[in-house]
């Protein structure tokens, strides 16, 4: 019989004890002991495994458990550091719930913290005088979920690291889970200031100034509050999706997709690795777990990941983007891939500019390096990676020209199954919503707006822009990928005077697409379509190629 697939499993002993199908990652904790780096950071988009990741290195350490059972049959128990297993008191916490408004963040993290003080209760049998009046303060702290107020709970970490050391005699071992969703949150929120102190010192007390630290974990999305949680902390290591170090740790190696899918009796084929292949770490080729592990259960291609992220944080950081990331943003989706500059460490959140934005986008999983050109510099060659991500760029883009996603869906199926009509009345209608971001002011911005429209169509078309095909340039080409698809040449006219017939225009665009044999080198059916415009006016001409 064949191993469940560990589909929402995040536990580690959960996952080993109920005989899921596992993947080893063990030789994490390896590299993690080797390097003694006192406060390790590592930023990884959602559902890539960080949380069950930091569920083994807690389930290793932890001196209250017995995980040999657990831990028998892995690679790390084939090392030297097997003699780390359960030798030390651990904190272990999750940020990953504390979303929403304030009063829920400050009683999510609050409650996270009253768990672990329940779970080591009988540590504070022996405390004196002094030490029992901060308890009782830490405690009442904790109790004041209501209040909406972090600040008097931020010793509330270091306090109960500094009674474990004292009754294990050991320093301790702290894993952090999604440790930036609250800043996330509170920043989408307009609240990011109010809380940002209190959270920062929270974190600062625990892995900078405890003295009763011995290592510490913290994964996220992205690195925030640098100023005030790591600043002055000098063995602190950042690794981004950018660096080799536990690049294979996070998210499934090649081989081990292949494997997976084996064991299923599947084949990571061509049109596996188009969907869901493409993202780079360091210096590995992974791909998405939650993607690999539905597909294997699901037994159908098609999107997972983008059903589970939340984007509010993306949308939230492309309203706050400058007209350079607009340009680049309309580049990348013409040319399919951007040379740019490229802020990794940096939060988009302290320093809102296109660099970080990229960056965000880079480590919240949406796009990937796909060269990196200038290390210095952090000038790369940036992507999106694979077919499942260009169904999450179809949301952004619509957000990005603030047309309803639906309204572009069913004005590019027009297009896909033929529908003349529709297509026309539907562009028409686009055009009367479309902000004044455009301006519409001549024939180059209707061509950028169906240009960022046309990421709708990434999977099913190839798409070129203003490049040499027949005897001059054409303005939009989507090649089809079917055989069994038309392809188009798209053509545009604009003008400002009121005296000429926009069907005369339109009709004029479609013969320069004939004249010019911009269909040059396209096969099967070819239909062009001259879109003529003055303002938010149109017309559409539609002719299929004759022969």
């Amino acid at each position: 019989m064949k191993k469940a697939l560990p589909i929402g499993i995040t536990d580690y002993q959960e996952l080993k004890s109920e005989n899921y199908y596992a993947v080893d990652k063990t030789m994490m904790i390896y590299d993690f002991l080797k390097a003694q780096t006192k406060v390790t950071l590592i930023t990884r988009p959602r559902r890539f495994g960080k949380t069950l990741n930091m569920s083994m290195m807690a389930e290793f350490f932890d001196i209250t458990k017995d995980s040999k059972e657990i831990f028998k049959d892995t690679k790390i128990m084939e090392t030297k550091y097997a003699a780390y297993l359960n030798q030390y008191p651990v904190i272990y916490l999750s940020f990953a719930g504390a979303k929403g408004s304030r009063y829920e963040i400050v009683k999510q993290i609050k409650l996270k913290i009253r768990d672990i003080y329940d779970r080591y209760e009988f540590i504070f049998t022996k405390l004196s005088r002094f030490k029992e009046d901060e308890y009782h303060k830490v405690v009442l702290s904790l109790m004041g979920i209501e209040d909406e107020r972090l600040d008097n709970a931020t010793n509330s970490l270091s306090f109960l690291m500094e009674q474990m050391q004292k009754y294990y005699n050991k320093k301790v071992m702290v894993f952090i889970d999604e440790y930036d969703t609250p800043f996330i949150e509170a920043h989408a929120g307009g609240f990011y200031d109010d809380i940002r102190q209190s959270l920062s010192s929270l974190l600062h007390n625990a892995l900078k100034t405890s003295n009763s630290l011995q290592y510490g974990m913290l994964t996220g999305i992205q690195r925030v509050a640098k100023e005030n949680i790591f600043s002055e902390l000098n063995n602190l290591s950042v690794y981004t999706v950018g660096d080799e170090a536990y690049s294979k740790y996070f998210g499934f190696t090649t081989q081990e997709t292949k494997e997976l899918l084996e064991y299923y009796q599947m084949e990571l084929n061509e049109e596996v690795k188009k969907m869901y292949d493409g993202y780079h770490i360091g210096n590995q080729d992974i791909y998405n777990p939650w993607s690999i592990i539905n597909y294997a259960a699901n037994k159908q291609l098609r999107p997972y990941w983008v059903n589970t992220s939340s984007n509010k944080m993306i949308k939230t950081a492309i309203n706050e983007a400058d007209k350079r990331f607009y340009q680049e943003y309309e580049q990348l989706i013409k040319e399919g891939k951007l040379d740019t500059w490229v802020w990794m460490e940096t939060s988009f959140f302290e320093v809102s500019s296109t660099e970080s934005l990229w960056g965000l986008l880079i480590n919240a999983g949406y796009l990937t390096i796909e060269k990196i050109i200038d290390q210095t510099d952090g000038y790369c060659t940036i992507k999106v990676p694979n077919q499942e991500l260009q169904r999450e760029f179809r949301t952004l883009t619509s957000y990005h020209l603030h047309i309803d996603e639906n309204e572009l869906s069913r004005l590019f199926q027009s297009l896909i199954y033929e529908r003349k009509e529709v297509f026309k009345q539907m562009y028409q209608e686009i055009l009367l919503t479309l902000p004044s971001y455009h301006d519409l002011k001549d024939e180059n911005s209707y061509h950028m707006m169906v240009l960022g429209m046309s990421a709708w169509l990434k999977a099913e078309y190839e798409i070129k822009s203003n490049q040499e095909s027949g005897k001059g340039r054409s303005d939009i080409i989507l090649k089809a990928r079917n055989e069994n698809k038309p392809s188009y040449v798209i053509e545009f006219k604009y003008t400002r005077d009121k005296k000429v017939d926009l069907k005369d225009l339109a009709k004029e665009a479609i013969d320069q697409i004939i004249d010019n044999r911009y269909d040059m080198g396209l096969k099967g059916r070819v239909i062009y379509i001259g879109l003529a415009h003055r303002q938010k006016q149109c017309e559409v001409l539609w002719r299929q190629k004759e022969g």
